[in-house]
């Protein structure tokens, strides 16, 4: 069931509750309390049997689910708010769901367009559900002049009330409107925004020209790139305005021409990503009535203000992967588009400082000449770029260096007090501040867990943490200070360190206050911002309770820091990072609150293995957040901003988001305070002991993913002809939660599969599940291997990428040596045999050629119905195409198949062999000599050379045994094999004949009369980039560089003992345990947790 099926079907309506429990006591039982019976609810049996009821001091480690009813309640039971993750978010999936064909939807546009809005205490604004008159946090006005026809009028106030990131202000009440439709990728872009640059305020026009020639989405009139599609064009118009006030904008649309009035520079950019959500808006309403007024004669205004003088986005780029200069030229179009003010680039080591070799040494560090390149492209469009380093803490990856060694105190942190650490810290200090404009800095300092605990004790003496900490921050300040920057810190460690306690729970507990610490010793420099980090609470009040706690300390306007979820996963998860953002913005602009300054941080914790502009959907909800006094944000603003700005369809992303749900079970007890990062945790996890799998084993993630898998890739793969203009362009990023998606639906379970053919001792069943599963696992993990690699080059900068890839091997290695020993097992083979028939493989693989048939499309999965015809490149090559064989699936997003072979290929004899004799006599019925090469795998093969030094003849094939070679007479009848017989398990093609010829020095060469083309998992690669893929033919290795080739006799193919057949498999005679109760955990691991059990000591 899908969560939007889930919302419809379940009692989980937040808006129908809040209205029910407002000022409601709950309570237990039903005898009345004594108190106001008109204030009692009894919620045992009158709420949903789905609903779980949270005190807000609470820790929120209870069940969490997404089809459950929350209900929040104060220390008296007073109700505060109810939540329900389906409908403030997946009601995106129930609105749009189906519509990939213009179908409508059973849903209400109300219900579908409208977040859930909750009265709140903190939150005078809010306002009911049915409150069509409130204020807009875009405000938009749209006349309706006496001419206008009805179905004009319905489109105008379509498009406006699309553009708003909620209800709409309007002259006329709001007419019942079509349901809206999805636009999809092949419908044509109708409306372009004519920008003259050269008539544009002069400093904006370098920053117009960037957006305009970059941007994904073709809705910029541009002459060098025809667009037939387009009808309508409205022509922008920028006018600075002093009387307007800073951070407010207003537009103004007249029968297309538009108008902005701004004050600062970012303003007039997010006016633009404004107008082009409008004009999004606009077809979607021209769409909803079969009208184009509301593209061809718009009218109507926009106007905003944004809630935070500073709004901030911090990228990590020390966790593996730091960006390259062009990734963050895209992410900084993004934000000025969103209205973003501040870019920090998160760098421990990753930055270069003359005279510091050992710093950040082969981490791939910005020079200066590339950060005063991010600087300058930064500011002609309004943003500021601050430095944000570490002057205490997570400095290991410098203090590992022997050159350092005298400055750790422990592993983590450096030591403080000693003269020498001050002087490298001026040195960065004034490194990595002198290529930017800002005068600002954000010297870090959280998380140094240990602070005075190491090196630092024996030098000076045990001393309380706290003084240690604020004395460091002075010294470090006073440097910032002699440089003219103001800086600002993390905070949590002023209140780990009084409460004497490292873990989270000492920094968000809110009965501990570091104010008495503080006031033991000097206390914090006045003029350092303190930056409050917290990205798991999804309450308002719990942030404006301890942003209250930081005033206390002496910080009048501390910062609000809030996380997208991309640290420790593959893919940004969309859900809980729009839950918890929610709370944070909400709290830090009600006047409990009144934060001026929010930063939205986006980590790369655990190897940076997460695409970072996978959270583009959350930076846009920030951003749209940051801009209006409301507590919500309409899915329809969504949904129109990020498909005009991003380019992407916000309902396919957060479909992605599901790589780490689960499917609902009705014996799963779900507990988590975090979401899980089950996708990585699945992928890493050791194949062959999958000692986590009884985690799971009541679940069917097998279907899960399966079919998360199909509509991810479809997502990514549809796109109009090569050439034409796209609309979601950015959803070809969805490929990698769709490739992970089809490894994982691959690999769960599969230890289960494999332990009950074996402890059966059936063979048969054992070797079946090696083939149609293992086989085919291990070809989607190299595809998504492959595209993850492809992907991470592109954005990043090469270093780090070495960490993934040693993940990547050791999963190849692990599936290889699983997949040998099973087969081995199964058919008593040893394992010089099963090495042998995959040697071709190894020399072959998959390259990329246009010339493979049938072709593929940008997807290797994907098969376009029309060959290419013959080319030259095909008469060079001799390129036969992959056949499918039995360990494929035909279905063309399913393994690596790529579709019904052609006619000319030869026919595929599926051979019953169990042993090598059986494989010897084994000979094709029109007489030609053949060989059987890999098991399962389909492929074109030559005869394989023996293991004595003489290469064979036509008229004789090879037996892959060492130490003898059997002849293979021509014609020779087929071969009957007795039983039991094991089917699939190797194939056998009539093979290109070989010659024996002399070199120039006599010696014997092995001369190929055709090419030979396979795929195999140790022979498949690309080269480079992403693109179509095509077969490589590569010949035979001749016996003198054959691996195997002159081993005596008796002498396996190891070199040290007899290469015995498997006789058993341990590893699947162990019976596992559930690690985390008997139910199903939402778990939140980290990479080493899962590879193994075994811990190196």
């Amino acid at each position: 069931m899908s969560l939007g099926d889930t919302y419809q079907k379940s009692p989980c309506n937040a808006v129908h509750w809040t209205h029910m429990l407002e000022g409601k006591i709950i309570v237990e039982g039903r005898d009345p309390k004594p108190m106001d019976v008109e204030n009692l609810f009894y919620y045992e049996h009158d709420l949903p049997p789905n609903h779980r009821i949270i005190h807000i001091y609470d820790d929120e480690s209870t069940q969490r689910r997404p089809d459950r009813l929350t209900i929040y309640v104060d220390r008296e039971n007073i109700f505060l708010n109810a939540f329900c993750m389906i409908q403030t978010i997946a009601s995106t999936e129930h609105t749009l769901r189906g519509r990939k064909n213009g179908a409508p939807s059973s849903a209400s546009p109300k219900s579908s367009a409208v977040a859930l809005r909750k009265k709140q205490k903190m939150e005078p604004d809010a306002m009911d559900d049915g409150d069509s008159n409130a204020p807009s946090p875009m405000h938009i006005s749209t006349p309706t002049g006496p001419a206008s026809t009805a179905a004009e009028t319905t489109a105008a106030i379509g498009s406006a009330g699309d553009t708003a990131a909620s209800t709409v202000e309007m002259t006329d009440p709001e007419p019942q409107r079509l349901e809206p439709r999805s636009l999809l990728d092949s419908d044509p872009i109708r409306v372009n925004l004519v920008v003259d640059i050269e008539d544009a305020p002069e400093h904006l026009q370098q920053g117009l020209r960037q957006i305009v020639e970059n941007h994904n989405v073709p809705y910029f009139y541009r002459p060098d790139r025809s667009n037939s599609a387009v009808q309508y064009r409205w022509h922008m118009q920028f006018v600075h305005s002093s009387d307007i006030a800073s951070g407010a904008f207003e537009v103004r649309n007249n029968l297309g021409q538009v108008q902005v009035l701004y004050n600062r520079t970012i303003d007039a950019f997010r006016a633009l990503g404004q107008v082009l959500t409008a004009a999004r808006a606009a077809e979607v309403a021209a769409a909803d009535s079969g009208s184009d007024v509301a593209l061809q004669a718009p009218e109507f205004t926009i106007s905003e203000q944004a809630q935070f003088e500073t709004l901030a986005l911090m990228i990590d780029c020390s966790r593996n992967g730091v960006l390259g200069v062009k990734s963050v030229q895209a992410m900084l179009r993004n934000m000025a588009l969103m209205g973003y003010t501040m870019l920090q680039l998160y760098t421990e080591d990753t930055y270069k400082v003359d005279g510091e070799p050992f710093f950040g040494y082969l981490r791939g560090g910005y020079t200066q000449a590339e950060l005063r390149a991010i600087d300058d492209y930064a500011f002609a469009m309004g943003v500021e770029v601050v430095p944000c380093i570490q002057t205490l803490g997570h400095l290991g990856q410098m203090l590992q260096w022997p050159r350092y060694a005298g400055l750790r105190d422990t592993s983590e942190v450096i030591l403080s007090r000693l003269p020498e650490t001050y002087e490298l810290l001026e040195k960065l200090i004034a490194t990595v501040s002198a290529p930017l404009r800002s005068k600002r800095i954000h010297i870090g300092m959280d998380e140094a867990y240990g602070v005075g605990e190491g090196r630092f004790r024996q030098m000076f003496g045990s001393q309380e943490g706290t003084a240690i900490f604020v004395e460091h921050l002075a010294r470090v300040h006073t440097i910032c200070e002699q440089h003219g920057l103001r800086a600002m810190i993390w905070s949590d460690m002023l209140f780990c360190l009084a409460a004497k306690n490292n873990a989270l729970y000492a920094y968000y507990d809110q009965s501990n206050n570091p104010a008495e610490a503080l006031s033991r010793v000097e206390g914090i420099p006045p003029d350092i911002d303190l930056v409050f980090w917290d990205y798991y609470h999804t309450l308002p009040e719990i942030y404006a309770r301890k942003i209250q706690q930081h005033r206390e300390l002496g910080c009048e306007n501390p910062w609000m820091a809030g996380g997208a979820w991309t640290w420790s996963r593959l893919w940004c998860y969309l859900p809980f990072s729009f839950e918890s953002n929610r709370a944070s913005l909400t709290a830090a602009k009600s006047p409990a609150g009144r934060v001026s300054s929010f930063m939205l941080t986006i980590w790369g914790d655990e190897g940076n293995e997460c695409d970072f502009f996978s959270a583009l959907p959350v930076m846009m909800y920030v951003a749209n957040h940051a801009h209006t006094p409301m507590s919500e944000i309409a899915v329809s603003f969504m949904e129109n901003s990020f498909a005009a700005i991003c380019g992407g369809s916000l309902v396919d992303w957060m479909l992605a988001s599901r790589i780490d749900e689960i499917p609902q079970a009705a014996d799963a007890d779900i507990r988590s305070q975090l979401p899980s990062n089950m996708s990585k945790w699945l992928l890493w996890e050791d194949p062959m002991l999958s000692f986590m799998s009884p985690q799971y084993a009541t679940l069917d993630l097998d279907s899960h993913y399966t079919n998360l898998a199909g509509r991810l890739l479809e997502c990514a793969l549809a796109f109009p002809a090569p050439g034409a203009l796209a609309r979601y362009p950015l959803n070809r990023l969805l490929r990698l939660p769709g490739l992970l998606a089809r490894v994982l639906s691959l690999k769960c379970h599969l230890r289960d599969r494999l332990a009950a053919p074996y402890k059966a001792g059936d063979r048969t069943a054992l070797l079946q599940v090696a083939e149609t599963r293992l086989r085919p696992l291990i070809e989607a993990q190299r595809e998504l291997w492959l595209y993850h690699r492809a992907r991470w080059h592109r954005i990043y900068k090469p270093f780090g990428w070495e960490t993934l890839e040693l993940r990547y091997g050791g999963l190849t290695a692990r599936l290889e040596t699983m997949y040998d020993r099973i087969v081995s097992y199964a058919l008593q083979q040893p394992y010089s045999l099963l090495r042998r028939s995959r040697g071709i493989g190894v020399a072959a693989g998959i390259s990329r050629h246009p010339a493979l048939l049938p072709t593929r499309s940008r997807h290797p999965s994907k098969v376009l119905e029309e060959p290419l015809s013959s080319s030259s490149a095909m008469d060079t090559t001799g390129s036969l195409p992959l056949a499918p064989g039995p360990s494929m699936l035909a279905d063309e997003t399913a393994g690596m198949s790529v579709g019904e072979a052609p006619a000319w290929l030869p026919d595929i004899t599926s051979t019953a062999i169990t042993s090598a004799a059986a494989a010897t006599a084994a000979a094709d019925t029109t007489g030609e000599p053949v060989a059987t090469i890999g098991l399962g795998w389909p492929v074109t093969t030559m005869s394989i050379p023996a293991c004595g030094p003489q290469p064979p003849t036509a008229d004789a094939m090879s037996v892959i045994t060492c130490g003898a070679t059997t002849a293979a007479p021509a014609p020779a009848p087929a071969v009957t094999v007795a039983e039991p017989q094991i089917s699939p398990v190797m194939t056998a093609f009539p093979g290109p004949s070989l010659t024996s010829q002399q070199n120039g020095n006599g010696d014997a060469m092995l001369q190929n009369s055709g090419n030979i083309t396979t795929i195999n998992a140790l022979g498949v690669r690309e080269l480079g980039g992403e693109g179509d893929f095509w077969l490589q033919p590569a010949p035979l290795l001749p016996p003198e560089l054959d691996p195997v080739e002159g081993i005596p006799a008796g002498i396996g193919s190891l070199g040290e003992e007899d290469d015995e057949v498997v006789e058993s498999i341990p590893e699947l005679e162990e019976d596992l345990l559930c690690i985390y109760e008997n139910a199903y955990t939402s778990l939140l691991l980290d990479y080493g947790r899962v590879t193994a059990p075994s811990r190196l000591g």
